[in-house]
Order: structure tokens, then C-alpha cells, then sequence
């Protein structure tokens, strides 16, 4: 079983007294921190390998985007169902991304 990282939020100017220790917590225990600008989510840091698979993941997810979309626009009912079964499928996988 997998525990969830700690998330830690700050106002930008705050971790900004404290840079050196957001970053050590990315990058060592994979906490990221999220900056706060006027009340508003503004960035996040995070560590470079959690960086790295998610610019990963997301241009996996583009290819596969593209793809339905080929089978979308293709002429053969099992294209069009092939395109249902994926797209439900990437739909389902971006919530969870999204929820994590």
C-alpha cells in the first residue's frame, strides 16, 4: 500500500524565506509545496523526477488523444467502438490524474 504525500501550501513570499527547505522536501521526501498568490494557486513545486514522469504522461496521453481521433474519424464501425473503449478509458485515467 502506497502512502499519499504530505502537500504543503505557502504564500509565495513566505517560501520564498524558506526556498532551500521546499525544495529539499520535493526533492527528498516528495512533498510538493503549492504557492499561493493572493489566495490563489499560482504554481507548484515539486521534485524533478515527479516532473519528468508527468511531462511523460501527459505527452502519452496526447499521443493516445490523437489516436482516437483517427479512429474517430475513420469510416469502420470497429474503429468508432475502438474510439469509445479508448476515450472512455483516457476519460477515466485524466480524472484520477487530475484527482491526485
Amino acid at each position: 500500500m502506497t502512502t499519499t504525500p504530505t502537500e504543503h501550501r505557502a504564500k509565495i513570499a513566505e517560501a520564498r524565506n524558506v526556498l532551500g527547505e521546499v525544495i529539499a522536501r520535493a526533492r527528498f521526501a516528495g512533498e510538493p509545496t503549492i504557492l499561493v498568490n493572493r489566495g490563489k494557486e499560482a504554481a507548484v513545486i515539486v521534485g524533478y523526477e515527479f516532473y519528468e514522469t508527468a511531462k511523460a504522461d501527459a505527452a502519452v496521453l496526447r499521443e493516445l488523444r490523437a489516436y482516437v481521433a483517427e479512429l474517430e474519424a475513420g469510416s469502420k464501425p470497429d474503429e468508432k467502438s475502438k474510439a469509445r473503449v479508448l476515450g472512455e478509458g483516457l476519460a477515466t485515467a485524466e480524472r484520477l490524474a487530475d484527482s491526485d
